[in-house]
Parts: structure tokens; sequence; C-alpha cells
């Protein structure tokens, strides 16, 4: 296994940081299609239109054709959804990192370097919510290098410098679908503090719902 350093970012880290991100926020489109094809709504509004068509056509082929760009619709839609909040990622801080993660005195970028290459980000800013927290951002690892140990190392990273500045812990969201993501900030010691529906109506439709965790720093170990 190659050697992984932990480094704070540089500006010509720029264009790989955000190939990380975007192609890791992409990577949850498959399992948001099927979160939304196990909830009661999505299913019952296939079920009708499948059953009213089956008995209006007396065929098979138009209810099938139906239900599948019915499917095919809806990834469409969870698609844009996950386009638009990439976007905005970054609009608001991912095209400034310099100004948003490293001017501030209690802000900062880190990124995961292997073999000259950007495997991993991590960014934290004081938590508009309550200014006793920071807010974990943009964590994100290449998929070929998962299970190194690198996520952790990046957590680890986030709640050092929360310590360092006497911050009383670390709080972040993510979404319902990342259960890998859950697992790990389970493990590192983070506290599920709420659960709340997305703002997009897709997914208030969905019952895609994102998740606010809460780590409190403890001054001899953590």
């Amino acid at each position: 296994m190659a050697e992984v350093q932990i480094r704070r970012y540089r500006d010509e880290d720029h264009e790989e940081v955000k190939e990380v991100f975007t192609i890791g926020m992409s990577e949850h489109i498959p399992p948001s299609c099927m979160h939304v094809l196990k909830q009661p709504l999505a299913q019952m509004i296939l079920g009708c239109v499948f059953c009213a068509l089956l008995t209006s056509s007396k065929s098979i082929l138009l209810p099938v054709l139906a239900v599948t760009l019915l499917l095919a619709a809806g990834r469409q839609c969870i698609s844009y959804m996950f386009t638009k909040y990439i976007q905005t990622s970054l609009d608001q801080d991912l095209d400034h990192i310099q100004q948003t993660y490293l001017d501030p005195p209690n802000a900062c970028f880190w990124v995961a370097e292997s073999q000259g290459r950007v495997v991993g980000t991590v960014g934290c800013l004081t938590a508009a919510k309550d200014e006793n927290f920071l807010e974990l951002k943009r964590m994100s690892v290449k998929k070929t290098h998962r299970g190194q140990g690198i996520a952790k190392a990046l957590c680890r990273t986030v709640a050092d410098f929360a310590r360092e500045r006497g911050y009383l812990g670390v709080m972040l969201h993510t979404s319902v679908v990342q259960t890998d993501a859950q697992k790990l900030y389970e493990h590192m010691g983070y506290q599920k503090i709420r659960e709340f529906s997305a703002p997009e109506f897709i997914a208030k439709l969905t019952n895609f719902t994102l998740i606010e965790y809460q780590f409190i720093i403890k001054q001899d170990h953590y």
C-alpha cells in the first residue's frame, strides 16, 4: 500500500479536489434510486400505473414501457438533485477554497495525498448553527483508496484542529443513503443528533433525509 500523507490544501490541488468531490457525490445516485424505489409512495404509483394500463390496454407491453419510462424519469430527477448539489457546493466554497477555508483563522482544508495525487479531502468551518462547534465538510475519499484508514485519519485531523482551538466539538451532516459514512462517523465517536428532510421538493417527496451528527471533544483522548 502506497504511503498516504495528510497535508494542508495547496492551490495546485484545486482541480483534483473538485474531481474527488464530484465523483464521490455522483456515486450516491444509484443507492438513492434504490432508496426511492423502497418508498411506499413510489411503489404505489408504479403499481397503480402498471395495473391501470394493463387493464385498459389488455397488453403487457404498454404498462411495462410506461413503468420503464417512469423509472428513467425518476433517475433523471435524482441525478438532477445531485448535480444541483454538486454545483452549489462548487459555487459556495470549493471554487474558493483559499478564501473560504484557509484565510479565516478557525477554518482549514486538507487533502490526503498518495503518490503525488489527491485521493481524499476534508474541510472545516465554524458551524453557523453553534459557534462552539466546528462543522466538518467535503469529506470524500477516492473509491480506489477506501478501506485504508484515510477517512479516519481525516476525521482525526479535524478533531485535532478543533481541540487545538478550544472548540467543544465537531458537527456534520450526511444523508440517509450514505450508510458507509454513517458507520464511519459512529465508529469515530459521533452521535446522531437529528434526522430531517432535505430542502428540495424531490427529496421531501421521496423521504430523502439528512442526518446531523455531533462529536464532543475530550481534552485527554478521543
